[in-house]
């Protein structure tokens, strides 16, 4: 049986280093981690890892239920590809474990109400940016990639994969801003 580990945070400016601490702390051989959403599964490729990885017997250990998804389906659809795997799924804060058959249910609820915390996050954020918007305050995010160097890059005939390897992003962001 092996322990392993997942930690996520959703945005490149987050830590992961509390999460790392606490699966090591627990004993996990195996860590991996990733800097991406949680609100859905496109794109986790750390998180397919481990799960491809799964042997019967092996335990995934995430410190909240929200770091494996913020969608219940999407939460019970990974443990039940880890199920179909022989293995299962440990939840550190608070406790859970699908190892007993109260655990499978216990996390449903918990997966429900990260998914009903997200909504009132999103909910939130919407009223905040009327809000400013109304007072005529808003500016929108922060644009964390020169634009204009993209076009540039891109005039003087660099591809997309070599724009985004030079600013550190992804190609469907160069592509966006391309497409504008």
């Amino acid at each position: 049986m092996t322990r392993i580990g997942y930690a996520r945070v959703s945005t490149i400016d987050q830590d992961l280093d509390q999460q790392l601490a606490k699966l090591k702390a627990e004993g996990c051989a195996i860590i991996r981690s990733e800097k991406i959403s949680g609100g859905s599964r496109e794109g986790r490729n750390e998180l397919a890892t481990v799960i491809e990885f799964l042997r019967p017997g092996d335990e995934l250990v995430v410190t909240r239920l929200d770091r494996l998804g913020r969608d219940t389906r999407d939460v019970l659809n990974i443990v039940h590809e880890c199920e179909q795997r022989g293995a299962f799924v440990t939840v550190l804060d608070p406790h859970v474990t699908t190892r007993g058959d109260m655990g499978l249910m216990v996390l449903t609820v918990l997966g429900m109400v990260a998914q009903m915390e997200r909504r009132f996050i999103k909910e939130r954020q919407r009223e905040g940016i009327e809000r400013a918007k109304a007072k005529g305050v808003y500016r929108g995010g922060v644009a964390r990639i020169d634009r204009v160097a993209v076009i540039e890059a891109h005039a003087t005939g660099a591809g997309p994969a070599e724009i985004a390897r030079r600013f550190g992003c992804s190609r469907m962001q160069v592509y966006r801003i391309l497409s504008r």
